[in-house]
């Protein structure tokens, strides 16, 4: 009996503590509005201008809070949002980067778990997904990711129906393929982060190789991003010299100068990035910072990213594969025909038959 009464009277202070704090946190507003009332003076009545450059990113991973913090140092948007269902960790990472607002020119920077946050989006990058575990097959991953983009896109597309999604998700060319057909989006609108990277990394360690600086070198890498990818040795060169005519054999089994290793450095260096640090991300989020900012200033700039390929270079499927791309605030304006060798253009039929022969078994897209 005296519990039951002790109980009772702990009850009864619980209930009067909440009166409290209720009743003081309605007194900070009634203060806070008091405060707000005598600092401003108000000319322009009705609701504030919605943002015009809003970027969400879906996923606060490693790869998400890279390309989070690559936009906010780009200084990019004038609204960023993250949306991720582990709500401890989104809190965590949304809390962190407010507290350093004051060192940012993004005004304000929003999160939630519910997509109503991402409203108004102009560019929503896709992260999410899950890994790959051990053993299990290429096709099963994507299946699964399908499954958890199916929840994903008609939220994008309800709140955000003029945005333009950049997939970052792996494998991306496929997921950017679901996205596509998921999103009922035209495809110039739904673009994969493709080779963007990949054709940083080869820029890097060509140009480090030849003792100048990356941007100095020019080359690309097309086609998948993984093992099918394609090095355009035809085109590469530094300061319009072509290192073809210099050795023809470049790229080759008859390069003597094995130059053809530049590029399975390429294909490998992610899974050395993994392997020594568990993930890659600062790179990617730099790479999707750098094709937002096409976007967003409407800068006419040309990217490897992946985009519907059909009809092009003899594709005759579906499939999302990365070619030189003119990007601008409408997406993708158009594709750069490049001249490419009889030997290139096999290797991205190649590339093209490698998705389509997982993209045919996919269900429910």
């Amino acid at each position: 009996m005296a519990a039951t009464q002790h109980d009772n009277t702990v009850a009864a202070q619980s209930s009067i503590n909440i009166g409290h704090r209720q009743q003081h946190k309605g007194q900070e507003a009634l203060n806070m509005a008091s405060i707000l009332q005598k600092l401003m003076t108000p000319l322009v009545s009705g609701n504030p201008e919605p943002p015009r450059n809003k970027v969400t990113v879906v996923g606060v991973g490693q790869v998400g809070m890279a390309c989070a913090v690559s936009i906010l140092l780009r200084e990019l948007a004038d609204e960023l949002a993250l949306v991720d269902v582990m709500e401890d960790k989104l809190k965590g990472e949304i809390m962190d980067l407010q507290h350093g607002s004051l060192f940012l020119k993004t005004p304000k920077i929003v999160a939630g778990k519910d997509y109503s946050v991402t409203a108004n989006s102009r560019i929503v990058v896709v992260t999410a997904g899950v890994r790959q575990q051990e053993g299990e097959s290429r096709l099963n991953l994507v299946q699964r990711n399908v499954n958890i983009f199916k929840h994903i896109v008609p939220q994008i597309i309800k709140h955000s129906p003029n945005c333009i999604i950049i997939v970052v998700s792996n494998p991306v060319d496929v997921l950017t393929y679901v996205t596509w057909k998921l999103s009922g989006l035209p495809k110039h609108r739904v673009i994969g982060s493709g080779t963007n990277l990949d054709s940083a990394r080869f820029r890097y360690l060509m140009a480090d190789k030849l003792g100048i600086h990356t941007t100095s070198f020019n080359g690309w890498i097309l086609g998948e991003h993984g093992d099918t990818s394609v090095p355009v040795w035809s085109g590469a060169n530094v300061a319009g010299v072509n290192l073809q005519t210099l050795n023809p054999d470049i790229g080759t089994d008859a390069d003597q100068e094995n130059w053809k290793e530049t590029h399975k450095q390429v294909v490998d260096s992610a899974y050395e990035v993994i392997k020594l640090k568990g993930y890659t991300n600062w790179a990617i989020g730099l790479s999707v910072a750098d094709l937002i900012e096409s976007l967003i200033r409407n800068m006419n700039r040309i990217h490897p990213v992946s985009t519907m390929v059909k009809g092009m270079y003899g594709v005759k499927d579906e499939v999302y594969l990365s070619l030189p791309c003119v990007l601008n605030a409408g997406g993708v304006a158009s594709v750069i025909n490049m001249t490419l060798t009889d030997d290139e253009i096999g290797q991205l039929k190649q590339s093209a038959d490698t998705l389509w022969g997982i993209q045919k078994d996919l269900t429910d897209v």
